[in-house]
């Protein structure tokens, strides 16, 4: 078994053990009713727009054909809503746009239960009604169901996959009595420094600065940098040799893809840096994996589970409104689905996928200036231009548009102008680095040393050192890259530290505390065959086999955790 592995196992018995000693009853605790949801998911979609046509039947009979488009700037997802003559209730169908930025879907008035595809190369007509296409669709229960000869996919509802460690954390969390206090200390007394990695000297180094790399990382002025061999590192680099740190080294087989390592104490942050860090960070090595923007365009999707859509338990309860399921009016994602997989019609161009951010659990704030506003300040996201949790003002967002163009910044209210042009977004927290308003050299986010007010690990005084994963965005005069990280065991503030050494302008913290929730994989290509390279190699735990065939988590399966993931261009901008 590989030796990354073990601290999941170790952790799991941990937590099963735990649970066991706890003396008390999990008895439930009963809460006050509230009424059923006075909202949908569709009545956040300020810009959706519908077009019905009537549907004839026998003896008179009439039903209706509607399709709504929820959000027409991005024009990915639909909502067909079908309401057979005769029939008592309406059925709805969750629709993917094969292709949003090249083809258009509509209703044909003259042929009801058709829908006119427009692309390029002319119109297709597609009849869905009458005929079973939709249901035999449905009970296929794929995530993604062809439909009209793939132009289209129905989503379909599906269970996601997930590791023993997460179905137990789950498990007490939401069935048994302090089940958040028995994960807390479990997390405390186990996982501090797990995953702690540092490299080895190595006599020699291979070559680094590839063409077209970031810059590379400032160095402390002490010593020249020194070779070093990674045990961890699952991303072929086509070198046998040290690596040096600071330095960037092209992904084998993957073009605009760069991969760094480094000790954060040799890192130089310049005056950003508040105070020293602690010996065992300084050390603990921290990978990075850099995407050339001008090659890649980025995307988000909702695991099948997680985040959730209702209240966290992680805020005051009396902001808590007892007549609502979640901070939205809603607590569902119906009548829409949550595949937790890349779409088909972008696969043969994914290069790369990580997991997200926080569960709904800890996405919103307790202590601090934030949890006294906007009930709690949750953290929002959107995928496709559907918004299912609202953006929050003072969040650190990470969003894409419509246009595909990048951004990170921390969210405002004069920032909402931009809703309907968001294609992806995902808030998580509060900066790590952020822009200085003046225009001067980015800085350390004003809460990094807050610990509450932060929600870095979920209290207000638990300075946990960790597994942390984080996202950056470095922008040059004529190329911006987006940089992901992996903190083998660091604070918040040795992520900054790091991120600010790269010359990242503005960081963001995504998850922590284990290899599912820290995870990114590369798809390396030759010819047909596609590879599957983990950042670390123990993440390979994820993912299944069929046979000899590795399948990977995300792309090949859904899962239940949200994820980015990146898509190679089709015509360079």
């Amino acid at each position: 078994m590989n030796a990354q592995a073990s601290p999941s196992i170790l952790l799991f018995a941990a937590l099963v053990a735990a649970a066991l000693a706890v003396a008390m009853p999990a008895a439930a605790q009963d809460q006050a009713a509230a009424p059923a949801p006075a909202r949908t998911l569709l009545d956040l979609q300020a810009a959706r727009r519908s077009e019905t046509v009537t549907l004839g039947g026998a003896a008179g009979q009439r039903g209706s054909f509607t399709l709504t488009d929820l959000n027409p700037a991005v024009n990915a997802w639909f909502l067909l809503t079908l309401q057979a003559p005769g029939s008592r209730a309406a059925v709805a169908y969750h629709l993917e746009n094969a292709a949003p930025s090249s083809q258009r879907i509509g209703l044909d008035p003259a042929q009801p239960g058709q829908l006119t595809i427009m692309a390029g190369d002319g119109t297709a007509h597609c009849t869905l009604w009458p005929g079973g296409t939709l249901e035999q669709a449905r009970r296929s229960k794929l995530p993604y169901a062809p439909l009209c000869g793939s132009r289209l996919y129905l989503r379909n509802a599906v269970y996601g996959n997930r590791s023993t460690l997460e179905a137990t954390t789950e498990f007490l969390r939401d069935h048994v009595w302090r089940g958040e206090q028995i994960v807390g200390f479990v997390r405390r007394e186990f996982y501090r420094d797990a995953f702690a990695e540092r490299g080895t000297p190595a006599s020699g180094a291979g070559r680094s600065v590839p063409r077209g790399a970031p810059p590379a990382a400032r160095m402390t002025d002490a010593d020249a940098p020194r070779a070093m061999v990674t045990q961890g590192l699952g991303i072929d680099l086509g070198t046998q040799a040290g690596l040096l740190p600071g330095q960037w080294y092209g992904a084998a087989g993957l073009d605009g893809v760069y991969v760094s390592v480094a000790q954060p104490g040799a890192l130089s942050a310049g005056a950003a840096q508040r105070r020293p860090l602690d010996g065992v960070e300084a050390d603990a090595l921290a990978y990075l994996v850099a995407f050339d923007l001008a090659a890649f365009d980025l995307g988000f999707a909702l695991g099948t589970e997680q985040p959730r859509l209702g209240w966290s338990a992680h805020m005051r309860d009396e902001l808590r409104d007892p007549r609502l399921p979640g901070p939205d009016g809603i607590d569902s994602a119906a009548p829409l689905a949550r595949t937790g997989m890349v779409s088909p019609a972008l696969q043969a161009r994914t290069v790369a996928t990580f997991t997200g951010g926080f569960k709904r659990e800890h996405g919103a704030f307790l202590h601090g200036d934030l949890a006294a506003v906007n009930r709690g300040s949750h953290y929002g996201f959107i995928e496709q231009g559907v918004v299912f949790s609202t953006l929050v003002p003072g969040l650190a967002t990470l969003f894409v548009l419509n246009d595909g163009s990048i951004e990170m910044k921390t969210w405002s209210r004069d920032d909402d102008r931009l809703l309907g042009r968001i294609r992806h977004a995902r808030q998580n927290g509060v900066p790590l680095i952020e822009r200085d308003p003046g225009g001067g050299p980015s800085r350390f986010g004003a809460l990094v040393d807050q610990w509450g007010a932060g929600n870095w690990s979920g209290s207000a005084d638990e300075q946990l050192r960790t597994l942390r994963a984080g996202v950056c965005l470095v922008e040059n005069a004529d190329r911006s890259f987006l940089i992901y990280g992996y903190f083998s065991a660091a604070t918040p503030r040795a992520m900054a530290h790091v991120f600010q050494a790269y010359g990242c302008r503005y960081a963001m913290h995504l998850d922590m505390n284990a290899l599912e929730h820290t995870y990114l994989a590369l798809y390396p290509r030759s010819g047909s065959r596609i590879g599957v390279e983990h950042l670390v190699q123990g993440m390979a735990v994820l993912d299944k086999s069929v046979g000899a065939t590795l399948v990977p988590r995300f792309l090949g399966f859904a899962d239940d955790r949200d994820f980015f993931y990146l898509v190679r261009r089709e015509d360079k901008r």
